[in-house]
């Protein structure tokens, strides 16, 4: 770990990661500046109050040149672009810039799993995580999933294990960055609003294992030609899933949990431990989440599917007739990939946000398309157009920001609007 003892230390962005962030170099022992885009009032009351009582100095509303190229360290979070403003000019006086994930591990004195792909990490991590409880394993599930790794760090011992879920964002500024195991579900269209193109993106996830040795893991999907073409270049050892052989000797065919499975034979963990898992489980929040079932009806909250891949995958595990509420802020992805799967089994599709118009000029061709201005329409109006022994399912292949907070914002809004439907309302 490097020193940090009276490092001046800048930290750009004060949102949850940020935060977290700001909290860790300051228990060991930095001098932190935080240096936040958006006005005060959008910050936490608690966290304001923790910088005021720790006597951190803070600006809301835009960042400092002068304070960041005076600075010993640079910490990003996620949010925050490689190419924006404050990252150029550290890089320009030779400041090293990394994310908080790179922060946190660091500060890690425990072996690290890590998570990526482009759809699936939520899942599998939390799969990862009640395998190795289930044997008996102290584990850590945090990153990508919701809570910032640099929360808890410090409370880790080395028998310990943490479960990391990583982005390409996350991943792009890591330096030292190293798991013990590192797995790659699968690649597809993402973030190509923040990416150039899909080689950026792909460089960015490949990431993962370029500190890894001899002495580590790295598990790659068989299946997926790009996943699988990272092979040649690792220095780690090689186990792969969702092979031919997975296929056709496992219980269970699901990627997710073929991928799991994989994981916990590296660990050790007994075959029997992963069969009662696996049949117990019910999947995560926000993600093909049954909410109920309303006068016929079957409502499914798939909030966390923010790409084409990911509703793919929802539209295509749903056997019943959908009504499909789509739309968000969108990441320049295709959409027209799910043209014939739409056509296929989607009755109708309810657009929503700033991608509406686009999902609307795509879709109309091969099905009926609302447009609606709110969550809330959306979903009365998909119960009113379903029928008995369809479902009604949100998946909107975009991200939320344009409307709400985050996913598990528009998954909970959903669900709400969902349970709060009148009993006497109209449907088909």
């Amino acid at each position: 770990m490097i020193g940090f003892t009276n490092k001046k230390v800048v930290i750009i962005g004060a949102q949850r990661s940020g935060q977290a962030a700001a909290r860790l170099a300051f228990q060991l022992g930095a001098q932190v500046f935080i240096s936040e885009n958006a006005p005060k009032e959008k910050i936490h009351s608690e966290f304001k109050k923790w910088v005021a009582d720790n006597r951190i100095v803070v600006e809301y509303g835009g960042h400092s040149r002068n304070i960041i190229e005076k600075s010993d360290l640079v910490v990003l979070s996620p949010g925050v672009f490689k190419d924006a403003l404050p990252v150029k000019w550290a890089k320009a006086k030779n400041i090293s810039v990394i994310s908080e994930v790179e922060l946190a591990y660091q500060a890690c004195p425990c072996p690290i799993i890590a998570v990526t792909g482009s759809n699936g990490k939520t899942t599998v991590a939390t799969l990862i995580k009640e395998l190795m409880e289930q044997s008996g394993k102290n584990v850590c599930l945090c990153g990508n999933i919701g809570s910032a790794f640099s929360q808890y760090v410090l409370g880790l011992k080395e028998k310990d294990y943490v479960i990391l879920e990583v982005s390409s964002f996350q991943l792009e500024t890591i330096d030292q960055f190293k798991p013990r195991i590192a797995v790659f579900l699968n690649f597809s269209q993402n973030h190509l609003d923040r990416h150039k193109d899909l080689e950026e993106y792909f460089e960015a996830k490949k990431k993962i294992f370029s500190n890894q040795d001899q002495n580590d893991y790295a598990v790659l999907n068989a299946s997926d030609d790009w996943v699988r073409g990272c092979a040649e270049a690792l220095k780690a050892q090689v186990f792969y899933f969702n092979s031919p052989k997975d296929l056709e000797t496992q219980k269970y065919r699901n990627p997710n949990f073929l991928a799991a499975y994989k994981v916990a034979e590296i660990l050790g963990i007994d075959k029997n431990i992963c069969q009662e898992v696996f049949d117990n489980f019910t999947g995560v929040e926000h993600r093909l989440e049954w909410v109920r079932s309303f006068n016929g009806v079957d409502f499914i909250n798939d909030s966390k599917a923010t790409t084409a891949e990911a509703s793919r995958w929802a539209l295509t595990n749903i056997s019943q007739p959908v009504v499909w509420i789509c739309g968000g802020r969108e990441k320049n992805i295709d959409f027209s990939v799910l043209k014939d799967l739409v056509k296929e089994k989607v009755r109708k599709i309810i657009a929503i946000g700033e991608a509406k118009e686009k999902i609307a000029d795509i879709f109309r061709p091969v099905g009926e398309v609302e447009k609606c201005g709110t969550l809330e329409e959306a979903v009365k109006n998909a119960y009113q157009f379903a029928q008995k022994g369809d479902c009604v399912l949100l998946s909107p292949m975009c991200a939320s920001f344009d409307m709400f907070k985050d996913f598990e914002q528009r998954g909970k809004i959903y669900k709400e609007l969902v349970f709060h439907l009148n009993k006497n309302q109209v449907h088909s």
